[in-house]
């Protein structure tokens, strides 16, 4: 067993959902969206590079040592599989590691609004899941696919770094990728995607332009794009998109969104009442008015779509908020702290639930 799956396993024993090592520190858990030490036990340079070696591959080791930062899979076989993140930091050598749990959760055990499954039924175009690091995207999103392989016959290619959930066979044929192991980048394995008759690509994160552009190219085809970003709402993920580009093709850039954008869900994750978790959304679904919107850059009328289309199964993070308040699944104070318009939530705070720098 290697030295660090001792540590993962006690974070695990611990109800955490993140493992971070630095060296000066003892190794710290994320348990229910807090930080707390694992134990007493200071990390030293020589520790830390013992731990991080022993599970990489020689020659990812080469490249993080070359390009101080990688990303990779580690899996302790029946336990766990953890998506790890290498860096090196002011005091040296890093690295963090998250869970990526063993079962993949249904749309019923996450909770997940029925909207998305109107997205997983599409023929074509770009789905865009969004939201800060730890909001639950790819978990949203294997169930996603989940749903899609469970139901519908497709052929899946899945493009990630690294290999997060690996999809049992059922009704679709889902190929996984990892860049790195299996092709050297998001936009190289795009490019080959194109060739391998695909219904549909999952894109484990949309970050250069050449990767959106390729992106919006096959959503443009006739293929079901499904790819991540962090950003926190429908508005500012279609102005991402748009702004990537340089500025003499943004408008050519806009056209091609406004023709495919397909839907757009940005997650948060939230303290649940008593303890643990909740995932709460912004969906923005097709509409007759969101293309010419889109082409005219007129991105601050994104909310009343998405406020007009509430029968459709739209909805906006402030009401997505707001419910879990009103069924009791969240505190005032969290939803306020996660609010655009906190003007909203302030009238049910608590007397005192802003003290202490909030």
């Amino acid at each position: 067993m290697a030295a660090i799956d001792s540590l993962l396993r006690t974070m695990l024993d611990k109800g955490g959902s993140d493992l971070h090592l630095t060296v000066g520190l003892p190794p710290k858990t994320r348990t229910s969206g807090s930080l707390v030490p694992l134990n007493d036990t200071v990390l030293d340079g020589r520790t830390m590079e013992s731990l991080l070696k022993e599970i990489c591959p020689p020659k990812r080791w080469a490249e993080f040592l070359d390009r101080k930062d990688l990303d990779l899979a580690h899996e302790i076989p029946g336990v766990a599989r953890f998506r790890g993140n290498y860096l090196y930091n002011h005091w040296g050598q890093a690295a963090v590691f998250r869970q990526i749990p063993a079962k993949i959760l249904s749309f019923e055990q996450l909770n997940l609004p029925e909207a998305l499954k109107k997205l997983c039924h599409l023929d074509q175009g770009l789905v865009v899941v969004t939201g800060p690091t730890g909001s639950g995207k790819s978990t949203t999103l294997a169930a996603m696919i989940d749903y899609i392989n469970g139901n519908l016959a497709k052929h899946i290619i899945t493009i990630e770094d690294p290999i997060e959930f690996v999809h049992p066979v059922k009704k679709s044929v889902i190929v996984h990728r990892e860049v790195g192991e299996h092709t050297e980048s998001f936009a190289a394995a795009l490019k080959g995607a194109m060739r391998h008759d695909p219904d549909i690509l999952l894109l484990g994160e949309m970050r250069e332009l050449e990767t959106i552009r390729l992106a919006l190219g096959c959503a443009s085809m006739g293929m079901l794009v499904f790819g991540t970003l962090h950003t926190n709402n429908a508005p500012k993920t279609i102005d991402r998109i748009i702004n990537t580009f340089p500025a003499d093709e943004q408008n050519q850039a806009r056209v091609m969104l406004s023709s495919c954008l397909a839907g757009v869900v940005a997650q948060l994750l939230c303290k649940r009442i008593p303890k643990g978790r909740c995932a709460v959304h912004e969906i923005l679904l097709t509409h007759e008015a969101l293309p010419n919107t889109i082409r005219s850059g007129q991105i601050a009328n994104i909310k009343s779509i998405i406020e007009s289309g509430g029968a459709d199964g739209m909805i906006t993070m402030d009401n997505s908020l707001m419910n879990r308040v009103k069924d009791g699944t969240i505190e005032a104070k969290e939803a306020y702290m996660k609010a655009a318009n906190k003007g909203t939530f302030a009238s049910l705070l608590k007397p005192g639930d802003l003290e202490g720098g909030h």
